[in-house]
């Protein structure tokens, strides 16, 4: 599956001996990265080395709310309260790109010191490079390669990082499947649900979770703002409509949910103990089959993280991009 269940943006970590190739990457790499760009490995080493407590702590952190949901409290509104404490998880490094070809100590080099360190490795090569890239890649050494020489350098790099970033954090997925259900795991496996969750996600948020109770996606844009991305089954139509029913929605919305017109979202204001009168929004078909379906429903504030600690103000607070050493 290519959808991961966890997603949140993380910190880029480039090494290579040029500064001016540096210098240059900090220019044209897209703005809503956070980048550290470093000259030496031994920099470059010892900042990803102080990274494995911060991200045990984290998955820890994670873990605790699953824990608590297995004793009876709601995920959505602990989800909602991790996003608001815990904004250094933006700082965590989820890719290094390490250019092979460095003084003293090679990419490769490099990139086995770091040992557990839990992120994806690319490499850059040059021409004369790439048989040890590709047995390092088959080796599992490395992610990804790229070749300097390539056309478009650029936007390789980008597309790869890209590609990197918004894989599936193995640690993170177990975490979170956890919670679904068998049925729920095998509607995420049906034709189509997986690209499409992925594409509208990563269109629409910065960050997201999908849990199974309820089931749906929690996602957050880059601003700090909140959706539910709510996921129903035709089969579960009936029971969300007696459920709308008892909680005074008129009959003609509940004939809307039970044609799958409409869903409503008294799950949601279940979870974060709302008291406001449930709504129904249109629904629409996921995957290619049609056996699930969705509809978006907004989180209000005060029930979501302070807007101060969304992603944009969170990388605004970073300092500029510089070339380190």
């Amino acid at each position: 599956m290519t959808f991961p269940l966890f997603h949140r943006p993380g910190t880029v970590v480039f090494l290579d001996d040029d500064p001016d190739y540096l210098e240059m990457l900090a220019l044209v790499l897209p703005r809503q990265w956070h980048l550290q760009l470093f000259m030496r490995p031994t920099d470059c080493i010892a900042y990803l080395l102080r990274e494995p407590p911060f991200w045990e702590a984290d998955a820890w952190n994670q873990q605790q709310l699953i824990e608590l949901w297995r004793e009876g409290k709601p995920l959505i509104p602990q989800i909602l309260g991790y996003w608001s404490r815990y904004t250094e998880r933006y700082a965590l490094s989820r890719v290094c790109v390490v250019d092979f070809s460095m003084p003293g100590m090679d990419g490769l080099q490099a990139l086995a010191e770091l040992g557990d360190w839990p992120g994806s490795r690319v490499l850059l090569t040059g021409q004369a490079d790439e048989q040890v890239a590709v047995r390092a890649f088959n080796r599992g050494l490395i992610d990804q390669f790229i070749p300097k020489q390539t056309p478009d350098i650029s936007r390789r790099l980008v597309e790869a990082v890209e590609r990197l970033l918004f894989t599936a954090h193995a640690r993170h997925s177990t975490t979170w499947r956890s919670t679904l259900k068998q049925e729920q795991s095998a509607l995420l496996r049906a034709p189509g649900v997986d690209a499409w969750l992925a594409a509208y996600c990563a269109k629409h948020w910065v960050e997201h979770v999908l849990i199974g109770d309820p089931f749906g996606v929690l996602g957050m844009d880059a601003q700090g703002k909140i959706g539910w991305l709510q996921l129903e089954t035709r089969e579960g139509l009936v029971a969300m409509a007696e459920l709308a029913e008892l909680a005074g929605v008129p009959s003609s919305g509940v004939e809307e949910i039970r044609s799958g017109a409409k869903l409503a979202d008294v799950e949601l204001r279940q979870a974060l103990s709302s008291t406001q009168p449930v709504a129904l929004v249109n629904g629409f078909p996921i995957g290619e089959q049609g056996v699930l379906l969705g509809a978006l429903f907004p989180v209000e504030a005060p029930a979501g993280p302070d807007p101060d600690n969304s992603y944009s103000r969170w990388l605004a607070r970073q300092p500029k991009r510089l070339v380190q050493g």
